[in-house]
């Protein structure tokens, strides 16, 4: 073959390659991309500062391995450098979590509104328990029946009423007598 056929070949499969190269994603990516190639570039300059710890160790790599911090710190971020460059590469984002925020954030707001609204409050007691039945009470004696339900809540109310009562009694009796005067409620009548 002469020079000419070899070298138009070269170029030709040079040609290929950057054909190829450029319609790839990811070495278009690698292209266009300045944070990942700044995340490939800190990835190898951390692998590179691991290397040189390891190396210049006197007890050997793996020794220096298990036993130099620094050497594991530069390991360490090399290691993370490669991972974002990866994510990078493959065009994946980085979760955001969103959903749990919102959820918190609601969980936060419907304790706000429950704790500052009479109405939300009753609504939610109302759903979860049952409408909250109204009763109406109505006395079983006669005379005043709201003085009389009321006096009977309590022992001395109860007292009090009996009192009053017994001074009624009396007044009806004066009157059935035809005497003007109250008669006196602790002596007995005659």
């Amino acid at each position: 073959m002469s020079k000419n056929s070899k070298a138009g070949k070269a170029a030709g499969v040079a040609g290929g390659a950057y054909s190829a190269a450029r319609s790839n994603e990811y070495v278009q990516r690698l292209i266009d991309d300045e944070d990942l190639r700044d995340s490939l570039r800190d990835a190898y300059d951390a692998a590179q500062a691991a290397y040189g710890r390891v190396t210049g160790s006197r007890r050997g790599p793996v020794k220096a391995v298990a036993s130099d911090k620094k050497a594991q710190k530069e390991l360490r971020k090399a290691a993370d450098a490669l991972r974002d460059a990866a994510e990078q590469l493959r065009g994946e984002k980085k979760r955001k979590h969103r959903f749990g925020k919102l959820l918190v954030l609601g969980a936060v707001g419907a304790g706000v509104t429950l704790a500052l609204s009479e109405s939300a409050r009753k609504t939610v007691m109302d759903t979860l328990f049952g409408a909250e039945e109204e009763f109406e009470y109505s006395s079983t004696t006669s005379g005043n029946s709201a003085s009389s339900t009321a006096a009977q809540s309590t022992p001395a109310a109860s007292t009090a009423s009996k009192a009053a009562d017994s001074n009624v009694k009396t007044a009806e009796a004066d009157k059935a007598a035809g005497s003007d005067e109250p008669a006196d409620p602790d002596k007995p009548a005659s």
